[in-house]
């Protein structure tokens, strides 16, 4: 199984930004911590970040036909881009909605996701661990496909 993870605008000032909110660790951290999860699963993953929604859109059509699942954290993107919805809604490939931070305790603007609208779940909350969690839950979703 292959998993296409995709952080958006900011997750690469991880460390910097916020500390209170998004830890310490560094974007580089969680690139490793990705990798060596996916890993530990038996999973492929490919690792991709951009602050720029038309790169992430891109690279959501270019999954179609090469990727198996799709972790996504839309960053800011989650609450007002449906270019990111429309374009996972197009590819069909399942997709998981991770957040660093409980974005549910947090302001009001950040209560909707459109991203998460198509998506199978929602990770928020878990820090890093919620990426673990959204891959393990995608490889469990493909095998449970496959029978």
């Amino acid at each position: 199984m292959k998993i296409l993870v995709i952080n958006g605008p900011n997750i690469n000032m991880l460390g910097i930004r916020e500390p209170d909110v998004y830890g310490k660790n560094t974007y580089a951290d969680l690139c490793e911590f990705i990798t060596r999860s996916a890993a530990e699963l038996g999973v492929e993953v490919e690792l991709f970040q951009s602050n720029h929604e038309g790169d992430i859109v891109d690279r959501i059509q270019a999954a179609y036909g090469n990727i198996d699942g799709i972790v996504i954290n839309p960053a800011a993107y989650t609450h007002t881009s449906v270019a990111i919805l429309d374009a996972l809604k197009a590819v069909s490939i399942p997709a998981v909605e991770v957040h660093i931070s409980d974005v549910a305790a947090r302001e009001d603007f950040r209560q909707i996701s459109y991203a998460g609208m198509a998506c199978v779940k929602t990770y928020k909350g878990l820090g890093f661990e919620g990426y673990r969690e959204a891959m393990k839950f995608l490889a469990e979703h493909a095998g449970k496909s496959a029978e």
